[in-house]
């Protein structure tokens, strides 16, 4: 694959350092981190291995990814490998996407709190998505759903939302049968939004009872309970965002739906025009627009597009692909079997496995399961390792 002609990295490289001298004490270690690995990505900094055909015995060094879930170079491989995971729990029904959104308040002050208001958009956005779905005024069952975060907007502002996939149906009457939605129809997005408002509100105020918020800068009046309700007024008043889209075409549409958003960074390289003495310059989309009038180019400095890159690191450890539901970690396996013994089908990744197998073109390596891990770019053939060499992992850059 071609090298784009500009990087996140080279961005970084040029600038990075005296951007962190200038924020000394300003940025977190994990922002620094993820600045650090994504500099060293793929460059004999992280070490690497020398590669030889084994048909046109071309030699080739490959130097290792940093693997930061940040990093733009580093995740078309785990959205792979996690979508290979994904493929048995596929339902033959329809799959519709749900967003929901934070106002920009609350959003100003999830960002001084990313852990725990994350994961209470997280759980709220389930909850909800359960609640409503179990009443019998609209479907009246039990259903599953994969909740995806994403913290940014296409200019790289801070804007939390959650992208929710979830199966078009659910088990009804204790595990009896199958409800389906109606077709083309999901559930009601403005009684999502009013429970939604209602339950993240209301948590929102025990965590502060709770003494479990931190405020600062311009928020930090909000310490003050009497300030903090006067504060959470509007949120009463105004719209919550949820939007639910049409359904998927189908479970293989879901797949390569998937495959965009699991596991997507603030800002991919494909979207990097070029950096000059004016600043860096991307595409974005501006929603507010209508047609191809959407499609736009914006150039911020340096300083400010790392700024607002690194805005969208997450916590350590947070997990930001979450399943609920029919399709939680604990119960998945058995919900879904009873889920394909009431539609009386059998799991997807059989029949991918099953049409691979009468396939009569594939190739030996695919069908003996023993795809190579290295393919030469001059021939196509496999490669072989004659070297590896390890680098020695330093703290980031401070």
């Amino acid at each position: 694959m071609q090298r784009p002609s500009l990087e996140v990295a080279d961005i970084f490289l040029q600038h990075g350092a005296a951007w962190r001298e200038s924020q000394r004490g300003h940025l977190s270690l994990s922002q620094l981190k993820v600045m650090s690995a994504i500099e060293q990505c793929r460059t004999a900094a992280l070490g690497g291995h020398v590669l030889r055909c084994e048909d046109c015995a071309a030699e080739q060094v490959s130097y290792n990814s940093c693997r930061n879930r940040h990093c733009p170079k580093c995740q078309s491989a785990a959205a792979k490998r996690w979508l290979e995971a994904r493929q048995s729990d596929l339902l033959p029904v329809q799959y519709y996407h749900v967003v929901f959104t934070l106002p920009a308040p609350i959003a100003d002050l999830a960002y001084q709190n990313k852990a725990v208001l994350y994961g209470l958009l997280f759980d709220v956005a389930a909850e909800v998505l359960q609640t409503i779905a179990a009443d019998h005024k609209h479907l009246g069952a039990r259903i599953g759903a994969t909740l995806v975060l994403h913290t940014w907007g296409s200019a790289l502002t801070h804007h939390p939302h959650v992208h929710g996939i979830v199966p078009g149906g659910g088990l009804a009457d204790g595990g009896q049968c199958w409800r389906a939605c109606r077709p083309g129809f999901f559930l009601p997005v403005r009684v999502l939004s009013r429970l939604m408002r209602r339950r993240f509100i209301e948590e929102l105020e025990r965590l502060h009872q709770a003494g479990r918020l931190r405020f600062f800068g311009t928020l930090a009046a909000l310490a003050n309970a009497a300030y903090f309700q006067q504060w959470l007024a509007p949120m009463r008043q105004c719209e919550w965002v949820v939007y639910a889209k049409r359904p998927f075409a189908g479970p293989q549409a879901v797949l390569a739906y998937l495959s965009r958003y699991t596991h997507r960074v603030a800002i991919s390289n494909s979207r990097l025009v070029a950096m000059d003495e004016h600043g860096v310059r991307f595409k974005y989309k501006d929603y507010r627009a209508k047609g191809r009038t959407r499609h736009k180019t914006m150039t911020l400095a340096p300083e400010e597009f790392m700024r607002r890159f690194l805005l969208h690191v997450l916590p350590c450890g947070f997990h930001r692909i979450r399943h609920y539901g029919l399709l939680a970690n604990g119960a998945r396996k058995s919900c879904l079997a009873l889920a394909r013994e009431l539609l009386q089908t059998t799991p997807m990744q059989a029949a991918i496995n099953d049409t691979a197998s009468l396939n009569k073109t594939a190739k030996p390596e695919a069908e003996a399961g023993t795809a190579p891990a290295f393919v030469c770019r001059h021939c196509g053939k496999a490669m072989v390792i004659l070297q590896c060499w390890q680098a020695i992992r330093a703290p980031p850059a401070s």
